[in-house]
């Protein structure tokens, strides 16, 4: 690992437009992934001057010229959102939980096959578990119960003597530097030579470890990932050239034809789950924000039939936020959907402060409810909705300018959906709800009841 990443920072630095790297490998117990020496990450700082798409596929092409090792390319922001949101980095994570390790990778090696058999999908891997050689140390308990020693205090000891154990720690110029205790490297430099370490003896003295102990070269599996109570193993992968719906879609249908034992099953995880289940709390909230708006209209017209016309033109205002994403690519990500969300709020305002003009001009001012008083109504709020739009829609043309760039992968989206909409609902609201308040909206005035010119009394004979 510390050879190949050398290499790869060193191919990256001499792409034009690569600013600096900077590698680690592993992370510590305590850092925020953590992580063993067979993860490394390179971070990547580009010029501001440099071509984002040339360059970015300048270092994917460095980084494909490493066979055998996995890799993958992202931004910052894209990575730590994967990661939050799934606990993976790839958009699909199929995982297969159970019990027994080789079944689970006899599994998710089928799981891999099928996986990339799926068009659109790249990038397909299963997590590493692989056996790695450890020294497995086996108490033999009679023989210790001779010597008066717990099973536990050979082990310990054992361990000590041969992966060391932090006993303290050590301040000077205010740092800290932890104090080990460990055996010299000669000392177990083979498995003849572990079995010769020295075991303290409760009475006093020491004795091998050999004659209490079997020392002996065993497989273990290089981790094991669990959750909730049950061993589980990840099959990842990427998506490209199809849209992530399909792709999932199809990886569900091939996951039907997988026969698992009893106490396995598969979970589909990753971007697409999420994103489905944001969704689903988003149209949960969607609707009963539709309901206030609703009663907030009846309680501003104080007409129910106005409200509920108004109301169902407000979706109309969606169609520009429809046509842009459709433009930007066709794939609608949480940042669009907050950005539809938007469009419908500022819409909706604008309708109502345009009806309650024209209410205004009819009650207060004395004009006859007809074509010139919605004429004067929509021209009146001409300049404050032309005004709110262009001041929105400038201050997001920057960020539509500049395309998905490191950073923007959620306010693009998001801009190029409120900028689409913010045109169509102009136009809604200059054009459609002062038709339909003509229409509809006859007069307050009229409405009310006449009443009677006069009333006599009568008596009683």
């Amino acid at each position: 690992m510390e050879r190949s990443t050398t290499r790869i920072s060193r191919e990256l630095l001499a792409i034009p437009g690569v600013q600096s790297t900077g590698a680690h490998i592993g992370q510590a117990l305590l850092g925020e992934e953590v992580a063993g020496v067979n993860l490394g990450e390179i971070w990547v700082s580009l010029s501001p001057q440099a071509d984002y798409t040339t360059t970015l596929d300048r270092i994917r092409s460095v980084t494909n010229g490493y066979p055998g090792l996995f890799r993958e390319v992202q931004t910052y922001l894209d990575e730590r959102i994967s990661e939050v949101l799934t606990g993976g980095k790839e958009p699909i994570v199929v995982r297969t939980y159970g019990e027994d390790l080789k079944t689970l990778r006899a599994k998710s090696d089928q799981i891999l096959r099928l996986v990339s058999s799926v068009p659109g999908v790249v990038d397909a891997h299963r997590d590493i578990s692989s056996d790695v050689p450890q020294a497995e140390v086996t108490v033999n308990l009679v023989k210790a119960e001779r010597y008066g020693l717990k099973p536990g205090d050979v082990r310990r000891d054992a361990a000590t003597l041969v992966a060391g154990e932090e006993v303290g720690d050590i301040f000077r110029a205010g740092k800290a530097y932890d104090t080990v205790v460990w055996s010299p490297p000669q000392t177990r430099h083979s498995f003849s030579d572990i079995g010769n370490l020295p075991i303290d003896l409760p009475s006093g003295g020491h004795i091998r470890l050999g004659e209490v102990a079997t020392v002996a070269l065993r497989p273990n599996p290089n981790a094991i990932d669990r959750q909730g109570d049950s061993r589980y193993l990840d099959v990842g992968a990427n998506v490209a050239g199809r849209d992530l719906g399909s792709v999932v879609s199809d990886i569900n249908n091939r996951l039907a034809s997988v026969r698992l034992d009893r106490g396995y099953h598969v979970e589909l995880l990753g971007e697409y789950q999420e994103r489905q289940t944001a969704q689903g709390r988003l149209l949960e909230s969607a609707i009963i924000a539709g309901a206030l708006i609703l009663l907030l209209l009846q309680a501003s017209f104080r007409r129910w039939r106005l409200a509920v016309l108004t109301f169902l033109t407000l979706p109309m205002a969606l169609v520009g936020g429809v046509l842009a994403a459709w433009l930007a690519g066709g794939i609608l990500s949480l940042g669009s959907l907050v950005g539809f969300f938007t469009v419908f709020g500022i819409a909706a305002r604008n309708g109502i402060l345009l009806i309650n003009h024209c209410q205004h001009l009819e009650e207060h001012e004395g004009m006859e409810f007809g074509p010139a008083l919605v004429l004067r109504g929509a021209r009146e709020r001409l300049s404050p909705i032309l005004m709110t739009s262009l001041a929105t829609g400038l201050a997001l043309v920057p960020l539509v300018v500049l395309g998905s760039r490191p950073g923007h992968e959620i306010e693009h989206p998001l801009a190029v959906v409120i900028l689409g909409g913010l045109f169509t609902s102009t136009l809604l609201n200059l054009f459609v709800v002062p038709s339909l308040y003509l229409r509809f909206g006859h007069s307050r005035r009229g409405s009310a009841a006449p009443l009677p010119a006069s009333q006599g009394t009568g008596g009683s004979t």
